[in-house]
């Protein structure tokens, strides 16, 4: 039991505000939270409040894959600042 609160205590110190993370680290911490859900060796406590973080890391990458979509979208922009056309986030080439 005693292990358990000290790793609970670990993930919320010495993991870092969710808001200043980058794309890729807000990413991989959703992978580590999805793997340690999946174990099944998670308490139910526990499971709660990863859930939660793992929320707030899809949210959060969410926000920077839009943000990232409309900088793409002003790059193809004209000369006069209107745009030409719309790229796909998606799109190649």
């Amino acid at each position: 039991m005693r292990a358990c609160a000290v790793n609970a205590g670990a993930m919320e110190e010495g993991s870092p505000q969710i808001a200043s993370m980058s794309f890729e680290d807000a990413l991989r911490a959703l992978e580590d939270v999805v793997r340690r859900l999946e174990s099944g060796e998670v308490p139910l406590d526990q499971s709660i409040e990863l859930y939660e973080r793992g929320e707030a890391l899809r949210r959060h990458c969410q926000a920077r894959l839009d943000a990232a979509q409309a900088r793409i979208e002003k790059i193809v922009a004209g000369p006069d600042g209107k745009p030409t056309h719309s790229v796909p986030f998606d799109a190649d080439g």
